[in-house]
């Protein structure tokens, strides 16, 4: 068992001292998650191998009672066949690839598109001796495209991406957590991308009163505040623009991916929209 309930985790951490990699922050929620303390090995990008003694060029990783474990998804799992004892992150397998559905459409619809929207201030945050190997290995991701110019016209993207989340947000209408009732290690992946945003965010992703807040701040005030390091920046902020699409829809539909059909008055709403009629109260 891990000696006074403390892990060592290596960090990748950008020059405030806040994470920046996601996959770190889903390790840190996982750790806190089991109610176990972190001895955190700071550092940034450089160095890697030279901090863990050779053991990987890539983090997450952790040491537990002498045992190194690497990736984020081998950490959780180690730390629940471990620790069964505490509460779990994967309590059933099926959590894993659903999670990792869920994650990946995250990604692919928000986080590669918020990269090229935060890129200058995802290398000017990093460690300064940080900024040759972000410069040089992002711009060679982009097909060699200059950081500077892949940013242009984020002003533009960042509305659509906002309205592209709709998927989390009707599942968060009916669910306080992707877990049900608790947070699980679902919430923790997609937390995570949250927490990435606010690590390199110089410019608001998302409206003020974005419905996807209240699980950002609930999840974010996780473990005694885990994730209020005062180094990430606000995410919330964002303003709609003229001719810009809706940031979120204000006016969603009940439909039958989301709720129970229990009879007329349940899909009354629903038949007056198909109609044309006027839509019963309530």
């Amino acid at each position: 068992m891990a000696a006074n309930d403390t892990i060592t985790l290596y960090d990748l951490q950008l020059a405030s001292g806040a994470t920046i990699s996601p996959f770190v922050w889903a390790t840190k929620l996982a750790v806190a998650h089991k109610g176990l303390a972190m001895d955190i090995v700071p550092g940034g990008f450089t160095g890697i191998p030279e901090r863990t003694g050779g053991k990987t060029e890539r983090l997450p990783a952790i040491v537990d009672d002498g045992e190194w474990v690497l990736d984020s998804w081998l950490i959780a799992e180690h730390l629940d066949a471990k620790y069964p004892d505490r509460p779990t992150l994967i309590p059933d397998p099926s959590i894993v690839p659903l999670t990792q559905a869920l994650e990946g459409w995250l990604w692919s619809t928000a986080v590669g598109p918020w990269m090229t929207c935060y890129l200058k201030s995802y290398r000017d945050r990093s460690v300064q001796a940080d900024h040759e190997y972000v410069t040089t290995s992002r711009e060679r991701m982009f097909g060699g495209r200059r950081i500077e110019d892949i940013i242009v016209g984020r002003e533009d993207r960042l509305p659509q991406i906002s309205a592209n989340l709709e998927l989390m947000r009707n599942t968060l209408r009916d669910h306080a957590w992707f877990g049900g009732d608790q947070p699980n290690y679902a919430d923790h992946r997609l937390l995570a991308c949250f927490l990435w945003l606010a690590s390199v965010c110089d410019t608001p992703a998302l409206a003020a009163d974005d419905p996807l807040r209240d699980w950002i701040d609930r999840g974010f005030d996780l473990y005694g505040g885990l994730g209020r390091h005062p180094g990430l920046s606000d995410i919330f902020g964002l303003e709609q623009r003229p001719g810009d699409p809706e940031l979120f829809n204000r006016n969603p539909m009940a439909n039958g991916l989301t709720k129970r059909n229990t009879g007329p008055q349940s899909t009354a709403k629903e038949t007056a929209m198909m109609k044309g009629q006027p839509q019963p109260a309530g």
